[in-house]
């Protein structure tokens, strides 16, 4: 394992990563809270995702099955 200081980009894209996907997760849990249809609606948009990868490293239904998984999260939590 190589030692990465705070500031190495690699380190800075997974905390900008991390960090962006639990604010939209956060703020989808709020409006779906007053607005229950809009898990219906990013569930309906699923199927017209794509992976934009331009090499052999795309794979759309990866991405879509991610989205999925993600909808379903949101979903169990609205439940709860």
């Amino acid at each position: 394992m190589s030692a990465q200081t705070p500031t190495d980009p690699t380190i800075q894209a997974r905390r900008r990563e991390i960090v962006a996907e639990h604010l939209l997760f956060a703020t989808i849990q709020f409006v779906a809270g007053r607005h229950p249809e809009l898990l219906d609606a990013l569930e309906a948009s699923v199927d017209h995702l794509g992976d934009p990868a331009g090499d052999a490293t795309r794979d759309d239904e990866a991405v879509r099955a991610i989205a999925r998984r993600f909808v379903a999260s949101l979903r169990a939590e609205a439940r709860s």
